[in-house]
């Protein structure tokens, strides 16, 4: 679920001091993204809501977030945006960010 590797290097790179600051921003951003997807009832910008999910996933090594938003994204760009599970991407989103919280201080 979580790519423990890509969080440590990402806190390598941006300091330990400022990978607090990342991680809320990330945190606070998905949110944001998540409630433009729950209110996008047309689904008009899903593909390229799903595309930054999928990004901002990537970068902090949510790597089953990443994968459902790039299906996502893919199914949306072909006119299907319907088929997309919103729940499960919510789901997968929330489980994760649990598992980071939880398990963050046991990487070193």
């Amino acid at each position: 679920m979580i790519d423990w590797a890509r969080i440590k290097q990402l806190r390598d790179e941006v300091g330990a001091s400022e990978f607090d600051e990342v991680v809320n921003i990330f945190l606070d951003e998905v949110q944001e993204v998540i409630g433009r997807l729950r209110t996008d009832t047309h689904r008009v910008s899903f593909d390229q809501n799903l595309h930054f999910l999928k990004g901002s996933a990537l970068s902090l090594g949510f790597q089953s977030l990443a994968k459902l938003c790039q299906d996502g994204e893919r199914h949306s760009a072909q006119g299907n945006s319907k088929s997309v599970d919103l729940d499960s991407i919510v789901q997968v989103f929330e489980e994760s960010a649990a598992e980071f919280k939880s398990d963050l201080g046991k990487i070193s």
